[in-house]
């Protein structure tokens, strides 16, 4: 298998739990603390070497102690750095807030030097770009990088997956790079207007996107799964449920990671979302973002489970 290559960010997340979020001026008491690896172009790293693709990963890093902790995170789960490190920047960092009820969180990212990803570093790395099995982006990092990137890709004839997070506002030419795009219900609004509250709002917002020029759309519906619509089929693939939800932060990334795995290694694109849905079905068991992302032979077991 061809190797898988990402482009995004690292950040440490800081993952405070409470009750509820605080008002303007309030403060309140937290029920839970934790400092941990995170960025979505990492996580989906972390995802898809841990679900068994060779994964190498585009950044930028500063050179500090939230640096040290994107090495280690990388060489334990076996993703490959193509790391750029600026001295002149910091490592970027999260604030991930946890709604101790139901695990649903809101995030504030400083991107620190990954904010500096030019074009310039994804031409450095175009030949492995071109030697990849599949292309991965978001948009954490600027987005003349990751359009950059999907260009190389796409010259290449390599499939190419955009994640659209955080949501922006983004032109046909950069959508029509985009084999694959995944947003979640929110982003899938963001991009066209539309509300996605039901199967039927999503396939109505794919259709859209579709028409803007994208090859094939996967809307992650959360506890409902994923839509997968092209111009000849629309699948809504359920979700794979591996236990009670702990948290949500990187289920997207997960699926992400798996996706890419299970598309690098030749299979049917249902059955790649399929995959993609069981790493996230798992991945919300646990509590953080990277350090949430299962091993392959987990991702097989709660497959064959059925």
């Amino acid at each position: 298998m061809k190797p898988i290559v990402i482009l995004g960010i690292f950040v440490a997340d800081t993952s405070f739990r409470a009750e509820r979020m605080p008002r303007m001026g309030e403060t309140v008491l937290g029920q839970g603390f934790a400092l941990g690896p995170g960025g979505k172009g990492s996580n989906q790293s972390v995802a898809a070497a841990m679900a068994g693709g060779e994964t190498h990963f585009i950044t930028r890093l500063g050179r500090d102690d939230f640096a040290r902790i994107a090495w280690a995170t990388w060489e334990k789960a076996g993703v490959r750095p193509e790391v750029t490190e600026d001295g002149e920047s910091y490592t970027g960092a999260a604030f991930i807030f946890l709604e101790a009820a139901t695990g649903d969180n809101a995030i504030i990212v400083s991107p620190g030097a990954a904010a500096r990803i030019t074009e310039e570093d994804l031409e450095t790395r175009a030949e492995l770009i071109r030697g990849a099995s599949v292309f991965v982006t978001q948009l954490e990092q600027p987005i003349p990088a990751a359009k950059r990137g999907l260009e190389i890709a796409r010259a290449a004839g390599v499939p190419t997956i955009l994640n659209p997070a955080p949501a922006a506002a983004l032109d046909d030419a950069m959508l029509a790079l985009c084999d694959y795009l995944t947003p979640n219900e929110s982003e899938a609004e963001g991009l066209t207007g539309l509300k996605v509250t039901s199967l039927a709002e999503a396939e109505a917002a794919a259709d859209a996107l579709l028409d803007r020029g994208v090859g094939a759309v996967v809307i992650t519906l959360g506890a409902k799964g994923a839509l997968y619509r092209d111009r000849s089929r629309s699948v809504h693939v359920p979700a794979v449920s591996a236990g009670p939800v702990v948290e949500t932060t990187g289920a997207g990334d997960a699926f992400n990671g798996g996706f890419a795995v299970a598309l690098a290694e030749g299979r049917d694109v249902v059955e790649a979302v399929r995959f993609g849905c069981a790493t996230a079905g798992i991945s919300v068991t646990r509590p953080g973002a990277a350090r949430s992302m299962p091993a392959r032979a987990e991702i097989e077991a709660l497959l064959a489970r059925g």
